[in-house]
């Protein structure tokens, strides 16, 4: 299965003017493509996608797939209308990536019914993969270990992201899908237990910052190396914390621009993180060497 071990959900850079930077992105998926990610997740909701236009959506996936040399795409294509993420599925396939991550409608918080017609929908629509996304904490649905039951029936639907954050619902889930079904961590800081109940990765914010060692935490504990891939888990569980210090994307973009590695800018509603979430976020990055002591750079609130 393609979608196993450690993908990364890209933020999408923009420029201080708020557009796509587009070289900022190549030079993202490259370094994630030189670091040994196992697969890639543009226009997630880490990357921002709610306020992305068609346009820019496809345009940043087009060009995750050119830089991405072969390593697996797994795209976002989720929402409320059915019929738009339907549409965008059919986009995307042409564009050539390998499979689609969809986040279940938010706000009209549909019953388990309307959760499974949703994605049977979508399933039918498209001839790749189709990997479902449960945030209820984001978006005010749950999918339940049952409907995914009812799901992981269906052909090309082939896996889930868990990020509910409730240990009985995973245990819950594993337990009831079949055991080619990927149940994958949508929170870093769950990855390593969920592995023990039978995770198979995660859909990673971390590995934005640190691809080489959230793919090598996964590569261990696949291998059933707990040992070694807990002593990566505690280096780097303030990381994982700290990246959730306000609502994501917000920290993790705010690091990477401590790191050098984009502009530090958000699309409205999301803005700069406050001034002692940024100082706490650069103490994490101090601590463990991804950036050198310095003053606090004001991360430079863009926006």
């Amino acid at each position: 299965m393609m979608f196993t071990g450690c993908g990364t959900a890209l933020v999408t850079p923009f420029r201080r003017d708020e557009s796509v930077d587009e070289e900022a992105l190549r030079r993202l998926v490259k370094r994630q493509v030189e670091a040994g990610i196992h697969f890639l997740v543009p226009c997630g909701t880490t990357g921002e996608s709610p306020t992305l236009s068609r346009e820019e959506h496809l345009r940043v996936v087009q060009i995750t797939v050119e830089e991405a040399r072969g390593v697996p795409v797994l795209a976002g294509a989720g929402g409320y209308n059915t019929a738009e993420v339907i549409e965008l599925a059919h986009e995307l396939e042409s564009l050539g990536v390998n499979g689609f991550l969809s986040v279940t409608p938010y706000y009209n918080k549909p019953t388990q019914e309307g959760l499974y017609q949703h994605y049977r929908a979508i399933a039918a629509a498209t001839r790749l993969p189709i990997m479902l996304y449960n945030v209820p904490g984001r978006c005010g649905t749950n999918l339940e270990p049952g409907t995914v039951a009812r799901l992981a029936k269906i052909e090309n639907i082939v896996g889930i992201k868990e990020a509910s954050g409730n240990i009985s619902q995973m245990a819950a889930l594993c337990n009831a899908v079949p055991e080619d079904f990927v149940v994958l961590s949508g929170d870093d800081a769950v990855t390593l237990p969920l592995f023990a109940l039978g995770s198979r990765g995660v859909i990673s914010v971390a590995s934005n910052e640190i691809p080489a060692e959230m793919a090598r935490l996964c590569e261990l504990a696949s291998a059933g190396d707990f040992s070694g891939a807990r002593e990566i888990h505690r280096r780097h569980f303030s990381l994982m914390e700290i990246n959730f210090v306000e609502s994501n994307p917000i920290p993790v973009k705010a690091a990477m621009a401590l790191m050098g590695l984009l502009e530090p800018v958000w699309r409205l509603p999301l803005v700069a993180p406050k001034a002692e979430n940024l100082a706490k976020i650069q103490m994490v990055l101090e601590s463990l060497r991804l950036i050198e002591r310095k003053p606090l750079a004001a991360a430079s609130v863009a926006n």
